[in-house]
Order: structure tokens, then sequence, then C-alpha cells
């Protein structure tokens, strides 16, 4: 028999419909940074109208749904620390932690997913019934999932924090573990489908998953970091949606098989961009943290120094830069003082580009949200398929800290980059890099680029070097 829908309920629907109308659009135009803030703003608005509906629906609902004093309570304390904490970090958190940030959240998002699952699956333990096959699927999905999602995204947030090693951290067993927690989720996952109910063996589904989310993301290095969160993003997506089957909720299934979506899609580009597979990252990522400065570029090769006129003169009198931020860039917090370098070569008839790499930082498209937060024009933000013929007719590539993205090495089979496509930043007539020190990019090796006859080296923390030119190209 059809389910007959109250008008309550009948408009509630309707507006969840409306919401994920939004999370759509929305999503869409987030595909340019040009629409970016207006989508962000779009699916926000989204989400509050969906709240609005779930409340509406919790305060004049029927019985079986209608919120007591005590829930109400509950969700103002949730809705007042969770959303004040939210808006603290969001308004105090540097350009440059926004990857930990985001890490953070897909950890809640994958914890509370997995809350939602156990506590159903209690809530039917409790009354000595037996959950519907479909119910316990998605029960057992959910918790997998928002779990590994929880552990793993809290200790790539502590490897992008500096908390724990960068580099790949193997752990004795390793494989043996991975194996061993897949047999206790497929026999446990066996034993709850077949009818049973039993709370310890869902808790051992947990802790087994919580576990993997350890072992998962240790052995990751953090070159790989960017794929390993567009990963993790798109788990957190999936056990929300696993979640709405569980508690059969509309809105929560269509915005979490939207952000998982995306994410699986997001992951795949960002591994294209490496030229790996997932599978082969989350095996074992390269990388081993920055290297110690030195003298030397690749193979022993001597590099070239200059000084801030000399590079000044350079920028000042061509006619085409080509700008390369990377994660120094975001270290240094000079994503305006770029900017500003960049207005004042415009004004002398210089054409300015900048040349975004798909895994440059740590986080997939920090550089686009770097240098939009400093009011870089969006046209002049170019991906690396579009920009990458243009070195060639570029006077001077301008390389602000960035490093394995632009190693000619890649092209070269043996090297721990092989076959992943770069910047050719060495095609350009003139290069200069600013960069603090020789240290290694998080690949571990020499870029063959700094020892390049064409390039100069300008030794200096990215922010500083910049005021520096800036104030050299204006006395030109």
């Amino acid at each position: 028999m059809d389910e007959v829908l109250s008008p309550l309920e009948t408009i509630v629907r309707l507006t969840y419909l409306v919401a994920a109308g939004a999370f759509v659009i929305g999503l869409h135009q987030m595909n340019s940074p040009a629409t970016a803030r207006q989508g962000n703003r779009l699916s926000a608005a989204g989400m509050t109208l969906a709240v609005v509906a779930t409340a509406v629906l919790l305060t004049v609902g029927d019985g079986e749904v209608q919120a007591g004093t005590a829930a109400w309570i509950i969700i103002g304390v949730g809705l007042l620390v969770g959303g004040g904490a939210g808006w603290i970090t969001a308004r105090g958190v540097k350009m440059t932690a926004m990857p930990q940030l985001v890490s953070l959240f897909n950890a809640v998002g994958g914890g509370a997913a997995a809350l939602i699952g156990l506590d159903e699956y209690l809530r039917i333990a409790g009354a000595n019934a037996v959950p519907p096959l479909e119910t316990s699927v998605a029960v057992v999905l959910d918790v997998i999932i928002g779990s590994v999602t929880f552990t793993g995204s809290l200790i790539a947030s502590g490897k992008l924090q500096g908390l724990i090693a960068g580099k790949p951290i193997l752990i004795p067993g390793g494989r043996i573990i991975t194996v061993t927690l897949a047999v206790i989720w497929i026999g446990a996952a066996v034993y709850l489908f077949a009818g049973n109910v039993s709370a310890p063996v869902l808790f051992l589904i947990v802790a087994a998953a919580l576990v993997f989310g350890v072992t998962m993301v240790l052995p990751i290095g953090g070159a790989d970091m960017p794929v390993v969160i567009s990963l993790l993003n798109s788990f957190t997506g999936t056990a929300v949606a696993m979640a709405g089957f569980v508690i059969d909720n509309e809105i929560m299934i269509i915005a979490g098989a939207l952000v998982g979506a995306s994410g699986a899609i997001l992951t795949k580009l960002m591994a294209d961009a490496m030229n790996r597979s997932v599978l082969n990252i989350m095996i074992g990522g390269f990388g081993g943290g920055e290297g110690v400065a030195g003298g030397a570029g690749a193979e022993g090769a001597t590099v070239r120094e200059i000084n801030v006129d000399d590079a000044a003169i350079q920028l000042a009198y061509a006619a085409s830069v080509i700008v390369v931020p990377g994660y120094g860039l975001a270290v240094a917090q000079a994503q305006h003082a770029v900017r500003e370098l960049a207005e004042i070569l415009e004004e002398r008839g210089v054409r300015v580009n900048y040349a975004i790499h798909p895994v440059a930082g740590r986080m997939p498209g920090h550089m686009n949200v770097l240098l939009a937060e400093a009011n870089v024009p969006y046209p002049q933000l170019r991906e690396m398929e579009d920009i990458n013929p243009e070195f060639d007719r570029c006077d001077v590539a301008l390389v602000v800290g960035a490093n394995d993205v632009t190693n000619p090495a890649a092209r070269r089979p043996g090297s721990p980059v092989s076959g992943m496509p770069i910047l050719d930043v060495d095609h350009a007539k003139s290069i200069i890099v600013i960069k603090r020190s020789m240290g290694r990019g998080y690949a571990g090796i020499d870029n063959e680029l700094y020892s390049d006859p064409k390039t100069g080296m300008l030794f200096a923390d990215a922010k500083d070097g910049l005021a520096a030119l800036v104030s050299a190209v204006k006395a030109v």
C-alpha cells in the first residue's frame, strides 16, 4: 500500500527537493572560481532550508517524530557549540592551515555519520527487534566508512599540521593488519546480515574501521595529501548518504551522494594529475619530507644565484610573465605580495598569468583558493593543460615556492616523480625561482630545474622576496 503523507510531511519533502536543487546548482557553480562564492552561498542556503524544514517537522509533527524538551535542549546546545566553534575557526584560520581544517571537517562529518548508524542500530537492538536486511547493510557500511574517515582524516590533519611526520610511516606487519581487519569486517557483517542482532559485533566493526583509518593514511607521504583529502571527502559524503538510508532521510541521501560523487571524481582527477592510480597511492605514497639546505642541484650540479635587482630588471622588461605558485607561497602567506607585483608589472604593459598545477599545495584547489583570497583576477588563473603551451612564448617564469610540480625529472623514467604531468617551466626563455633554500620537495629528490642554465635562484622567504621585487621593479 502506498504511504499516505500528511500535509506537513508533503511540504517538508518538497522543501527538501528545493534544498537538493540548491545543492546541485551550487556544486555546479563551484566549478569556476568566478562563481564559486555564489555557489557556496547557494549550497549553504539550501542546507539552512533543509535544517529549518526538519526543525518544523520535529516541532509540530506527529507523535512519531515530534521532539521533546530534552531533545531540543540537546539540539540547541549542539548548534551553539558546533556552530560557534565552526564560526570562530573559519574566521581565524590562516590560509596555510586550510588543508588541515578541511581534514578536520572530514573527520567530524564521517564520525557524525557513523554515530547516526550506531545509534539507530542500538535503538533497534534495545527494542529486541530484528532490523531489515537493507537497514543492516546501510548501518554496517555507514559505520565502516564513517569510522575510517574519522581516524584517517585526523591522521591526515596531523601530517599537514606537522604533529605527525609528513613522510610515509610504515607499520610493521601493515599488510597482515589490513587483511585481518578486512576479515573481521566481512565475518561480522555476514553475521549481522544473517538476522542476528548484536551490539558487541557492531562495536567490533567500528573498532576495526577506526584502526584501518590509521593504518591506511600513516604510510602515505605528504605529496599525496591532495589525493587523500579528496578521497576522505568522498568517504564523508558516502557515509552521510548511508546514514540517510539508515534513518530514511532523503536530503541526507541526496547531499551525501553529491559530496561522495564529486569527491570521487576529484580524487580521480588528482590521481591523473600525478599519473598514478588511486590504489597505488593508498598502498603507499612517495615522499620523504623536506630535504636539507644545500648549494647543489640535481646530481651535484651547481646553481646560479641572482640578486633582487637582476630579477627585477628581467621582470620589468618582459613582455610575458607566468607566475608558478606553490606551497612555499602559502606558508609565507605571500599571495597579496605576488598580486601586488603582478599589478605593477601590468602597469608597465607586461602580460601576467598564473600557472596552477592540480596538486600544488596540500589540498585540491589550494592555489586557486589562496590567490582568489588575494583578489587575483580569475581569468589569470590558468590550469596546467591550458598554460603549458604558453611557456614556450614566455619571457620569464617566476616560480614561488613550487617544487615537485616543476621538476623536469618527471619526464625521465626511474625517478620517484616519473610520469607525473608537470608545468613546462623549463621551456620559458628565463626562469626565476624564489626559494628559502635548496630544500627538496615532498618527493625527496633534487629539482633539476634549479640547475638549468636559464634558472636564477633568488634565495629568500617568498613574502620578503616578493616585497623586495616590488620595490626594485618600481625603481627600474
